[in-house]
């Protein structure tokens, strides 16, 4: 039987099994019990990681604005299989990450303006948009393309 506290924990919010699993531990479940809960859970479709790394994926790219190799690097943490990773990262248009890093890379080329080291400019773009979690040579194009407009 599922004990009422996880399933409203479950259902509160999309979860994860690794979050699942670790709040039976915190309920004081016992490592057969919690795969017990685990599987039913799955059952009765409340866990289900390949909708759980969809909402994610969708909600950091929409809220934080984070680029694939940060929601990848994070899903990891949290145990997700490479299949559903990439089920999740299907939910970002590519067309809008594109625009959306152009966006970020204009904003940032504008609040350093008054930096007159171009070398300087191009390396705070680049750590700021990595640190979103852009890829490399995505972040390149883009700040060779607005600091080349700057000069």
């Amino acid at each position: 039987m599922l004990s009422p506290q996880i399933v409203h924990y479950c259902k509160y919010q999309e979860r994860c099994h690794s979050e699942a699993r670790n709040k039976l531990y915190e309920l004081g479940f016992t490592s057969v019990s919690v795969e017990e809960q685990i599987s039913l859970l799955i059952q009765a479709d409340i866990l289900n990681e390949e909708r759980f790394a969809r909402g994610y994926a969708r909600g950091k790219w929409r809220m934080k604005q984070w680029g694939k190799q940060k929601i990848i690097y994070q899903l990891r943490q949290k145990k997700i299989s490479e299949y559903c990773i990439r089920k999740g990262l299907s939910e970002i248009d590519e067309v809008e990450y594109e625009q959306v890093l152009d966006e970020l890379a204009a904003k940032k080329t504008a609040e350093l303006k008054s930096e007159k080291n171009i070398f300087t400019k191009r390396a705070k773009i680049y750590r700021f948009l990595a640190q979103k979690g852009f890829e490399s040579d995505l972040v390149k194009a883009a700040v060779l393309k607005f600091t080349e407009k700057k000069k």
